[in-house]
């Protein structure tokens, strides 16, 4: 027994079932002008084309293969034609409308798309397609809200994502547009989509945060992280030193205001800084890095390698702590553990400004060490990096 061309739906549709399949060619239609690169039509119209041969008028089934063929050719004004002479002769043929609105998308007409989808689903609010279709036409037109119950029915979450991107329903914005990077990692539109979903939502939280609690000590945080941003260190500082003055044990106040004066060279305040925040977190990582840094600048090898160390156990192949560990042990003439570390970096890192740093570390160490081969290959290999980075060959690394 046939299935009416109204009861289709997108999730239902198989492609590999003979008995819907047939021997029809299947088209999937992308619409790619949303800029999402993501929502294709299901087979719904080619299915459709075989059911309707079963039960709609001779003429009317002319024009449909006459609009199917016209898309098949991407000639959209007279797909469009076609379509509408279809609705005309079958006004109570759903898909008939559904097609119609397809065509009109793929023409780039997405206001026009939205009278006949909205018609299908008068005749039938279970088209999947038409839901999908209606979806996208609504939110490239803006109305973002109205598409969002059409997104949801098809559970189409990277379009839903950025509809309630746009009507600020930030939280839920961001889980639809995880769940569609894991369907299509990487796509760069979605990428966007979910950073300006986040940015928004953590800009929201901090408003109210401002408003509610001005001056709480994580409102004075907030406030210097944003100056710090800005580079206005001075105001940033004073920020600081007051969120740590309301509350000198909230975690990583001291490691925020020690960046502070690592952005002005003020490497004992740094320092300061940094080692109180290694005593209250011992097991930070981060914060015995910075200190090792901090130390290392002032030629505090020792102390800085002890740091260094400490962070290198408690994050383990970190290159930033791999590069000055090894700057350090090299500056207590400890060559071995220098080249122990440096090459473990390597390992890790094989591209990049700081790969290049260790390739022009470890000439410097195997020149000392008498080893011209070694130092030349490594030289030629921090040239080669250079030239990649779009860096002068024969500049040196920043120390």
């Amino acid at each position: 027994m046939l299935r009416s061309i109204s009861s289709l739906s997108l999730e239902k549709l198989n492609i590999t079932d003979p008995t819907i399949a047939g021997d029809l060619v299947h088209k999937i239609n992308p619409i790619h002008r949303l800029g999402l690169g993501i929502v294709s039509i299901s087979l719904a119209l080619s299915v459709a084309q075989w059911l309707c041969a079963q039960t709609t008028s001779a003429e009317a089934m002319t024009h449909w293969n006459a609009a199917r063929d016209a898309e098949t050719r991407k000639q959209f004004d007279l797909a469009v034609t076609e379509y509408r002479k279809v609705t005309e002769l079958e006004p109570k043929l759903p898909m008939a409308f559904v097609g119609l609105g397809q065509a009109c998308m793929e023409q780039g007409d997405f206001g026009g798309a939205i009278p006949p989808l909205k018609h299908a689903l008068d005749l039938d609010a279970s088209i999947a397609p038409a839901h999908q279709l209606l979806g996208y036409a609504l939110l490239a037109q803006g109305y973002a809200a109205e598409s969002i119950p059409h997104l949801e029915v098809v559970h189409e979450s990277g379009a839903l994502g950025i509809a309630q991107l746009e009507t600020g329903h930030f939280a839920d914005a961001i889980t639809n547009l995880q769940a569609a990077l894991q369907k299509r990692p990487n796509d760069p539109d979605l990428l966007y989509y979910l950073g300006r979903a986040s940015g928004l939502l953590s800009k929201q939280s901090i408003d109210m945060l401002l408003v509610v609690y001005p001056n709480s000590a994580r409102a004075h945080q907030s406030m210097a992280e944003n100056l710090l941003v800005l580079r206005r260190t001075d105001e940033a500082q004073k920020e600081f030193e007051e969120a740590l003055k309301l509350r000198p044990d909230t975690p990583n106040l001291h490691l925020e205001l020690g960046q502070v004066f690592v952005l002005a060279s003020r490497w004992p305040e740094a320092e300061e800084q940094f080692r109180a925040e290694s005593m209250r977190q011992p097991g930070n990582g981060e914060a015995a890095y910075r200190l090792g840094d901090a130390l290392l600048r002032q030629g505090k090898a020792r102390e800085a390698r002890s740091a260094l160390e400490r962070s290198n156990n408690l994050q383990p192949q970190m290159p930033e702590t791999l590069y000055s560990l090894g700057k350090a042990q090299s500056l207590e003439g400890d060559t071995a553990a220098a080249q122990k570390s440096w090459l473990e970096l390597l390992s890790i890192e094989k591209e990049g400004e700081l790969a290049a740093q260790t390739h022009f570390a470890l000439a410097g160490l195997y020149r000392k060490l008498g080893r011209t081969t070694d130092a030349a290959q490594e030289m030629t290999k921090f040239q080669e990096l250079q030239t990649n980075n779009a860096r002068p060959s024969t500049s040196g690394p920043r120390q």
